[in-house]
């Protein structure tokens, strides 16, 4: 094992104990995956060096799952089903962090996904290797297209759950701007936030910039309307409603001496619950009408949603039970609480907030947090001021110099998600409430 790593303790130390014999394999995967990433829905490389190594292990593999999902599932005899899930796709970046293994194009991991998955088969290796110490059954879950919040969906429309099985819970776990080597839950209340992407076009009627009188300039509509809807979250919602909104793009004209014929505009609206995003949305698109038909217009803006997912809810019990065994396994050290986080993704369909896709009500979802940060560059921050201002300065997830510390993170992350599905499996004999209900309801 790795000096920086986490020694293993606890009940579920003779899996753990196996983790230093997998680490350096795995660590080389990271890397690989780091170096080749692929953009959402383009993951084919990426979900095959995933599906390879799992039947490796002997998972049986299904590739091509609502996309280039892919699922590993592993029968270990009766008990539990429980579900793995990291994403497989990068982000439009172009890396900056000087790895010897950086990305030399257009995309990076910078989210963590590639650490996700080399944590995720950390686990099922782990589990595949110590199959006398748990029963029922382990799927792993690559997730294509998470970025653009479409890759959870059309995994479950291509019929997820009915062709693996309904789950006892779902797993996911994301990297942090903690300290590597801890995991941080939240408990009781949503860990991200539900969003909504728009796409608007205001049209307008162009000509000659000379000549502004027989025009209707979409450009000065578009920027009424970016002005506008920063009312939504300062006069619309309430102080304790956390909601935000972003207009992310706003694209016109071709020529500084010609009114264009539309305006284009990407907005991003999140909030912590779904009647507070459903109430920002409908207001986002009441300003649009509003200031184009202001503008004279000649046509109804087009309103398109390009994406929806929900708030990241962790069922409690779960989340108490596997927060448990993270603290025997890591040390209570190690273990923070998270806060509600305006990030997002897709990870909660595979819970209620899916269920008219998937069919499935009840599905327990776990979901925490681990930190990426090495110890030297977490010390240099050390004077920063408080957490906030902590965090502020260091690189953070989408950012081009993002770099979770292999050497640290990947063995808590292994580890944790390792205890978690041990925990969720019922193992030893420590099957959480709510997955213990679902099986004796389907009994």
């Amino acid at each position: 094992m790795s000096p920086t790593a986490t020694a293993p303790t606890g009940r579920h130390e003779p899996v753990l104990r196996q983790l230093d014999s997998v680490l350096r394999p795995l660590v080389a995967f990271a890397m690989d995956l780091h170096q080749h990433p692929e953009p959402s829905g383009a993951e084919a490389r990426t979900a095959a060096c995933l599906a390879d190594a799992l039947q490796a292990e002997g998972f049986t593999v299904t590739r091509g799952i609502g996309g280039h999902g892919v699922v590993g599932v592993l029968t270990n005899g009766e008990g539990p089903r429980v579900y793995l899930r990291a994403e497989l796709d990068a982000l439009p970046v172009r890396e900056r962090t000087g790895l010897p293994y950086a990305a030399d194009g257009p995309h990076m991991h910078a989210c963590g996904h590639d650490l996700h998955i080399a944590a995720a088969l950390g686990a099922a290796t782990l589990l595949a290797r110590a199959r006398a110490h748990w029963r029922g059954a382990v799927v792993v879950v690559g997730q294509p297209a998470e970025e653009i919040l479409t890759g959870a969906r059309a995994m479950l429309a291509d019929g997820l759950y009915d062709r693996f099985g309904r789950p006892d819970a779902v797993l996911a776990q994301h990297t942090a701007p903690l300290l590597g080597g801890m995991v941080a839950h939240g408990h009781g209340q949503p860990v991200l936030a539900g969003s909504v992407g728009l796409d608007v076009t205001l049209h307008g009627r162009g000509g000659h910039a000379g000549a502004p009188q027989l025009t209707v300039d979409p450009v000065l509509a578009a920027a009424a309307v970016v002005m506008r809807l920063q009312g939504i979250v300062a006069r619309e919602s309430a102080p304790a409603e956390q909601t935000t909104l972003t207009v992310g793009s706003l694209h016109a004209g071709t020529h500084s001496n010609v009114v264009p014929e539309s305006a284009a505009l990407g907005i991003t609206v999140r909030a912590l619950t779904p009647a507070a995003l459903d109430r920002a949305v409908a207001a986002v698109e009441r300003i649009v009408r509003a200031e184009a038909d202001a503008s004279g217009c000649p046509r109804e803006p087009e309103i398109t949603m390009v994406s929806r997912s929900p708030v990241t809810l962790p069922d409690e019990k779960l989340t108490a039970a596997i927060r448990d065994a993270h603290r025997e396994a890591l040390g209570a050290e190690r273990v923070a609480a998270w806060p509600p986080s305006m990030a997002t993704e897709d990870f909660g369909l595979y819970g209620d907030a899916g269920r008219e896709i998937h069919g499935c009500p009840g599905v327990p979802l776990g979901y925490w947090m681990v930190g990426v940060v090495g110890p030297r560059q977490w010390a240099a921050t050390a004077g920063a001021g408080g957490t906030a201002e902590r965090f502020a300065a260091l690189p953070a997830n989408h950012s081009p110099e993002f770099a979770p510390h292999l050497p640290l993170a990947l063995p808590s992350a292994a580890t944790a998600m390792t205890v978690a599905a041990l925990t969720a499996l019922g193992a030893p004999g420590t099957m959480p409430p709510a997955a213990a209900v679902q099986r004796a309801l389907r009994a």
